[in-house]
């Protein structure tokens, strides 16, 4: 009976001193939960400025005519082959004929509309009905010098420039005295192209000899260009075109 007390207050002190139970000893549940992903929605940006293009200018166009009417006022007034006073002699009007033209050159020479053969005056000796400017450019594209059954055409040899002068040389080919239009005929019709105080120029040169030099300046929006005819009475050979030096 003893031995039964003294077991039983064994027991209970053992119960009085053991620790308690620690809430982190104890297992922890876990539950999983499935996490909806954020969701976004992208606006299109709104632009905060609206880029208007700057409207690029459109070249008006010339408005040429076909034709003028015109009028002799010079005695005799020689139409050439070509639109230059070196160029050969087909026949003159008379003064007071009515002439009608149809086409410039750009170096106030004019195309006569003549029958079987066209030919080129100068303005200084009409008296024109209208703006001799608003006739359509017919030289060289729009008209070709007569070709001369005898000659054939030169070659250049160099075109070499010494800041703004050109000089040109070709191939010599002696036309005979037999095929002059008149002794002071130009054996040689050099149609240049050149750059002159920023405007490019029309100017049909000559020469007796093969050479030739003029002025050709930096400066114009086209391109200078050139080419060599050989001239005799009948027509013309070539033309001999000129490789064209940089300014």
């Amino acid at each position: 009976m003893k031995r039964l007390f003294i077991l039983l207050i064994s027991i209970l002190i053992l119960t009085a001193c053991a620790p308690a139970s620690s809430p982190a000893s104890q297992p922890v549940a876990v539950t999983e939960e499935f996490v909806q992903p954020a969701t976004f929605t992208l606006e299109p940006a709104t632009p905060t400025q609206t880029f208007t293009p700057i409207p690029t200018e459109t070249p008006t166009a010339i408005p040429y005519v076909d034709s003028l009417n015109a009028t002799v006022t010079a005695g005799l007034l020689s139409c050439r082959y070509g639109p230059g006073p070196e160029y050969l002699y087909l026949f003159a009007f008379k003064e007071g004929a009515n002439i009608t033209l149809i086409g410039q050159a750009g170096n106030n020479w004019v195309l006569v509309e003549n029958e079987p053969q066209r030919c080129w005056v100068h303005t200084k000796y009409i008296n024109i009905q209208g703006d001799p400017q608003l006739l359509k450019p017919m030289y060289p594209d729009g008209f070709k010098l007569i070709v001369s059954p005898y000659y054939g055409p030169t070659t250049v040899l160099t075109a070499e420039r010494k800041e703004d002068e050109v000089t040109v040389t070709w191939v010599e080919v002696p036309v005979s005295p037999g095929k002059y239009e008149h002794p002071d005929m130009f054996p040689y019709i050099i149609e240049v192209w050149r750059c002159e105080n920023g405007e490019l120029i029309f100017d049909p040169l000559v020469s007796r000899f093969p050479f030739i030099t003029f002025v050709d300046q930096a400066g114009c929006d086209e391109p200078s260009h050139g080419r060599v005819f050989v001239q005799e009475k009948h027509g013309y050979a070539g033309p001999a075109d000129i490789p064209w030096p940089s300014p």
